[in-house]
């Protein structure tokens, strides 16, 4: 005769198992299956960190034109660990010159200039992150030349003007996976003089070990 799987129901009591212990599986009260999402679940455990750029009413101001190895926002992932960017918005307040435009991109090598920091834990009071970060204005991050074999592209937008959308909302689908050496970079700019804006992307760091 065949079993009939069962859920521990703990709804009014969330438990805490310790590490390496077993647990049931846990189940709501009409009997569904609970689980949490993969992006929730590193949040959980301290994985996802967040970089930004522009503090309070003090933009950043970007480029003059998207510059070839210059970036204003980058997540270095050293040998050993990989990353996996989930999310970036970028907000135009002051156009600057004409076209604000971003992209962001990938490439097997850390960046080398611009002051480097460590990103802040989404989960508060969590562990710092292993990997670092840099923020510069007007293309001041330092960031492996551009080559169609060893750049990817992961979005890009250009507006004709503040007020049309924001310049960028990506939440990827299919994320990419970084593994160590390797920088996740964002660049903005606009035409003739660079635009002002606020910016923030987030990312998951894992031990290369528990990726491949």
């Amino acid at each position: 005769m065949s079993e009939t799987l069962k859920v521990f129901v703990n709804q009014d009591s969330p438990r805490s198992a310790g590490e390496e212990a077993e647990i049931n599986v846990k189940g709501t009260k009409r009997g569904e299956l609970c689980a949490a999402d993969f992006y929730t679940q590193m949040a959980l455990e301290g994985r996802v960190y967040s970089v930004r750029a522009g503090t309070i009413t003090t933009p950043l101001t970007g480029d003059v034109n998207i510059t070839d190895a210059a970036a204003e926002m980058t997540a270095d992932a050293q040998t050993g660990f990989t990353i996996i960017p989930v999310w970036c918005n970028i907000e135009v307040e002051v156009a600057g010159g004409t076209l604000p435009e971003c992209a962001l991109k990938s490439v097997g090598a850390i960046s080398t200039a611009g002051t480097a920091f460590i990103p802040l834990p989404l989960y508060l009071g969590g562990a710092a992150a292993a990997t670092t970060a840099r923020v510069s204005a007007a293309g001041g991050c330092t960031v492996t030349a551009e080559t169609v074999t060893t750049t990817r592209r992961h979005f890009s937008n250009l507006i004709t003007a503040v007020g049309d959308a924001e310049l960028c909302v990506w939440q990827p689908r299919v994320p990419p996976i970084l593994v160590g050496p390797a920088c996740f970079y964002v660049q903005v700019a606009a035409t003739t003089t660079g635009c002002d804006y606020f910016a923030a992307f987030n990312y998951i760091e894992l031990p290369t070990i528990n990726v491949s």
